[in-house]
């Protein structure tokens, strides 16, 4: 990533055109063209990796619109396999969700699909594969984009950043090693690769800023299994929203936000006033071995001085309250098959069939539903609902966080609770986001009626 990213730069997207293409028809009126085909990355620096991306790279190009637009995509598959688009984090409009077999057929090689919907809530987002158990290979070789739905008046800000952070398994080679149907990886952590990306290049990123400016900082883990823990050093950070859905601003303990694969986090922070003194993003590693992910210097004349820090417009089309004590109460009990052919994780003491399985519950348009993850398991998971925002329940009364979540991260031998209202009709995805459990069979659904 170059020294500075502009506003020309972010609206173009996060990575440049590697591969030479031959020339396409356009779409018809409204449609923006996205292909997935075969690309090469310099992620590591001198040597180039085969990746597969959208429009041949990795990230693909940020998809920036405003509050109230119509997304529209045709999406054209120039793989040698199967493939959709996943909107991850939008809510409603199950048809246009991109989840195979579940919501729609996978896109073959040489066709093309569509996808066309509201983009009713501002915010962060990212579009995936979303194929049963193709996806940790889609994505592990680099299919992943940003979308961005900017809302009606953003926050006064002097630099807007958009990182995509990410992890790659290479050989010696500086290519993809496979693998990606390991039954260890499936029971255990997930694919977790050594070189940390930022933007699509090794980590750390570099920037610089006015002295005192003011900088919003969105970011997306898009890894296949990582949960990253990020600490801002050198600034005070304030989360503004998370998983695309506005929060009250306020400022994370000890300066640090636990971030699973799929998860988005904006925050907003000054830069020190010092010439030449730093604010970084750094990733905390077991053991103390951290490394910086993002480190930005204070250089140039002052900023002007801003106010303090203001909280975005809350989102009036989502629930002031759920009333727990008519929600749908489900549980979802997740343990790891110890041995035996099949999938590798059962829910609720069987193993699932995923998505050709029966719906794991309905819940009518307007119910409230209390899900219940009991992690039987000796790792991590990252539980993720399709199409709703859910509160975190508080583990020792009856009270949630202050903030929308589409997932919610469930440590080992731990039960976490999250409620929401039923939004769309629909088949709706439950899975976890660390995406080789996902493969694995840790993935159901249910139905709103």
């Amino acid at each position: 990533m170059s020294s500075s990213l502009s506003r020309r730069a972010v609206l173009s997207g996060v990575a440049a055109s590697l591969t030479a293409v031959p020339a396409l028809a356009q779409a018809p009126a409204g449609l923006r063209m996205l292909e997935a085909r075969p690309g090469k990355a310099p992620l590591s620096g001198a040597r180039e990796t085969g990746i597969l991306g959208f429009d041949g790279n990795t990230p693909g190009p940020v998809l920036r619109y405003r509050q109230g637009d119509e997304l529209a995509v045709r999406f054209v598959n120039k793989l040698d396999r199967p493939a959709t688009i996943h909107w991850h984090g939008l809510r409603g409009d199950n048809a246009m969700e991109g989840v195979a077999p579940l919501t729609q057929a996978p896109v073959a090689p040489g066709a093309s699909f569509d996808y066309r919907r509201k983009l009713a809530d501002p915010g962060l987002f990212c579009y995936r594969p979303s194929v049963y158990g193709a996806t940790p290979e889609l994505m592990g070789r680099g299919l992943k984009g940003l979308l961005l739905v900017d809302e009606p008046t953003p926050l006064a800000a002097d630099a807007d950043l958009l990182l995509v952070l990410d992890d790659w398994l290479l050989d010696e080679a500086g290519q993809v090693v496979g693998g990606f149907e390991d039954p260890a990886t499936a029971r255990g952590a997930g694919r977790i690769g050594s070189l940390v990306c930022v933007n699509g290049k090794a980590a750390p990123a570099a920037q610089s800023f006015a002295p005192g400016a003011r900088v919003r900082l969105r970011l997306a883990n898009l890894s296949n299994a990582r949960i990253m823990v990020l600490s801002v050093t050198g600034a005070q950070p304030f989360v503004i929203a998370i998983d695309g859905q506005p929060c009250e601003a306020f400022e994370p303990i000890r300066r640090s936000v636990p971030v699973a694969p799929g998860a988005r986090f904006e925050m907003m922070f000054d830069m020190p006033e010092t010439e030449g003194a730093k604010a970084s993003l750094t990733l905390r590693g077991q053991n103390g071995e951290d490394r910086d992910l993002l480190v930005a210097a204070a250089k140039g004349a002052k900023a002007i001085k801003r106010p303090p820090i203001a909280a975005l417009p809350q989102n009036p089309a989502l629930p002031p309250e759920i009333r727990l004590a008519d929600a749908r109460k489900v549980d979802l009990v997740i343990e790891p098959r110890k041995s035996g052919s099949g999938p590798a994780w059962t829910i609720n003491g069987a193993p699932t069939k995923a998505y050709d399985g029966p719906a794991l519950f309905k819940a009518p348009r307007g119910g409230a539903v209390t899900l219940g993850f009991v992690n039987r398991s000796g790792v991590a998971l990252a539980m993720h609902v399709h199409g709703q925002c859910m509160r975190l329940l508080h583990d020792l009364d009856d009270g949630w966080e202050p903030y929308w979540r589409n997932g919610v991260i469930i440590p080992p031998g731990k039960t976490k609770h999250a409620a929401f209202v039923a939004e769309s009709p629909g088949k709706w995805a439950i899975h976890d986001d660390i995406l080789e459990h996902e493969a694995g069979g840790l993935a159901t659904w249910f139905e709103v009626v």
